[in-house]
């Protein structure tokens, strides 16, 4: 594998190689099993790969969460190494390398980024869609692979592809999940022993909620879900919504729900002080 931090670098490799429109992995570094499995996809499916390191600043409305998120990188590019083959690329740019100037586009996705992480991380999505943007300008994908478990911002990137990029296929790929069933994320390091022995609870709680669907309004399964995680010592949940796939529309009766359509069951905890979120699919039938 190549590693640059410059997109001409990057243009470069393109005319060197013979190769343009990879298959991309955009990520923020502080890899895991879960980013290892989108690599591990776009190697499958794509002639060549590109995968990204870069942690954001735009899309943290929270100084101190962009101070402690992890960086990693020596040991990211070692756990790369092994999956990515000679023409594949990482890309690692700095701050002043993606954002020359300061970008101020702010972008519009209706009701899209103002439901769940919308209501409680002002300006987040913004960033997202701001940086997805700068890297599909510059990586050039075919196919973009993005987990299951950020489903908003899969679901707004995919409208972000749609208006600006549609030669970018958006590739969806499921949640790798611990034994415990806790949806791997770069955050679950900064957990502490306390709070990690307990995390399992919180994709039971999910199980249980898609289940309840059959038998009871979605308000009401609302009620057990956080009376449920709120029991657990130090654990403090942010939201909970069944929404509709696509719309991101939240559903308080099942009288609002189509057998035919496809919803999922959204959440957003702090266990201590790290913010964790999920998702599961839910169906009336």
């Amino acid at each position: 594998m190549k590693v640059f931090s410059t997109a001409a670098e990057v243009n470069e490799h393109y005319s060197n190689c013979g190769l343009m429109n990879p298959g991309f992995v955009p990520t923020m570094g502080a890899l895991h099993e879960g980013h290892l499995s989108l690599a591990e996809t776009a190697v499958r499916e794509c002639r060549m790969v590109a995968v990204s390191i870069f942690v954001n600043p735009t899309q943290f409305n929270d100084p101190e969460d962009l101070r402690k998120y992890p960086r990693t990188l020596d040991a990211d590019l070692q756990m790369l190494s092994p999956l990515l083959r000679e023409d594949d690329l990482v890309f690692t740019p700095t701050v002043g390398e993606m954002y020359p100037e300061p970008d101020n586009r702010v972008f519009d996705f209706g009701n899209l980024d103002k439901v769940m992480e919308g209501i409680h991380r002002q300006g987040h999505f913004n960033g997202v869609a701001q940086v997805v943007s700068r890297l599909f300008d510059i990586i050039k994908p075919s196919r973009a692979f993005f987990g299951q478990k950020d489903y908003q911002q899969l679901t707004i990137i995919r409208e972000l592809a749609r208006r600006y990029y549609p030669g970018t296929e958006i590739v969806s790929c499921p949640i790798i999940r611990e034994s415990d069933g806790l949806a791997m994320s770069s955050r679950n390091r900064r957990l502490l022993p306390s709070h990690r022995e307990r995390a399992g609870e919180i994709f039971r709680t999910l199980v249980a909620a898609a289940a309840m669907i059959k038998d009871y309004d979605p308000v009401e399964i609302k009620e057990f879900v956080i009376d449920r995680i709120n029991m657990i010592p130090d654990y403090r949940i942010e939201y909970f919504e069944i929404v509709e796939d696509g719309t991101l529309a939240p559903v308080s009766s099942r009288k609002e729900m189509s057998p035919d359509r496809l919803y999922y069951a959204c959440i957003a905890l702090f266990a201590g002080g790290v913010r964790l979120i999920d998702n599961i699919e839910v169906r009336l039938r």
